[in-house]
């Protein structure tokens, strides 16, 4: 019999070596990061031994001012510059479906621009940039962020324009033209037919962008000062001393704060993708 070109999904999950390759793969990609979780328990200031189970470490982050401070730093930056980035990438990616205008497909490539650049330049040039204007240095918080705010917004808003983009790409024209054919206004278009196709869209990007804002250190640690220090920037100035538990702490809870918006998001997207397919 001849066997055929095509495997099914079944026959590749039959395949042994391949189950150790994604096993190895696996154990590559989560072991680092379950060894930092089970160490931030450890009763050590240093991670080399293990000397026992303890939650102090926890209680210190917490009674921590300045780590508090960054962490608060970050977590402003990164709800801030989404919501901007949010509402900049939908209008980005309606006017770039909808509108046919001159110079579109250049305007296409500067898109893509903060995406490709590596993010040491995209640093030092937003360096540069707040230092020709003379960005004000404020006083007040939260606008002694305002800074690493507009730098976030700037490579993190064309995520968010090619993913609504491409989600907008493949809503059928019809729809919208059965709606205007049905007495639909354009404010009614957008809100009943755009809006809900591309709400999933609009969240996973939202995800997006928190993340990349949330964990961001290199245009952050050029950008920031004195008064501005995130936690990224903070746990590195930290990590010059020694990594202890502490750090395995602070970084371990900002793993469950992303493992938690993740899993949020995934369960709101399938019980959107449920109701869809039930209508």
């Amino acid at each position: 019999m001849k066997k055929s070109l095509f495997y099914s999904p079944i026959d590749y999950a039959r395949n042994k070596y391949l189950k150790y390759i994604t096993i190895i793969f696996l154990l590559t990609l989560y072991l680092p990061i379950l060894n930092l979780i089970i160490f931030s328990f450890n009763d050590s200031k240093r991670n080399i031994v293990w000397r026992g189970f303890t939650t102090k470490y926890y209680n210190k982050v917490f009674e921590n001012d300045v780590l508090f401070s960054a962490f608060l730093n970050s977590l402003t930056i990164a709800t801030l510059s989404t919501i901007i980035s949010t509402i900049l990438g939908l209008t980005t990616a309606i006017v770039l479906w909808k509108f046919n205008f001159y110079l579109k497909k250049y305007y296409d490539l500067a898109l893509l621009f903060p995406i490709i650049i590596p993010e040491i330049c995209m640093g030092i040039s937003m360096l540069v940039f707040f230092n020709f204007i003379n960005w004000p240095a404020f006083e007040i918080w939260p606008l002694t962020l305002s800074n690493i705010i507009v730098a976030h917004v700037s490579f993190t808003f064309p995520f968010i324009a090619i993913i609504i983009r491409s989600r907008l790409a493949i809503l059928n024209t019809d729809t919208l033209e059965a709606g205007l054919d049905l007495g639909a206004n354009n404010i009614q278009i957008i809100r009943l037919i755009i809006l809900p196709f591309i709400k999933p869209a609009i969240i996973a990007s939202f995800l997006l962008a928190f993340t990349l804002s949330l964990d961001d250190f290199v245009v952050t640690f050029f950008t920031s000062g004195p008064n501005s220090v995130t936690l990224p920037v903070k746990i590195y100035s930290m990590v010059r001393f020694g990594i202890t538990p502490e750090i395995n702490a602070v970084s371990t809870l900002l793993i469950l704060i992303l493992i938690f918006c993740t899993f949020f998001v995934t369960r709101y997207l399938s019980k959107n993708n449920r109701e869809i397919l039930d209508d």
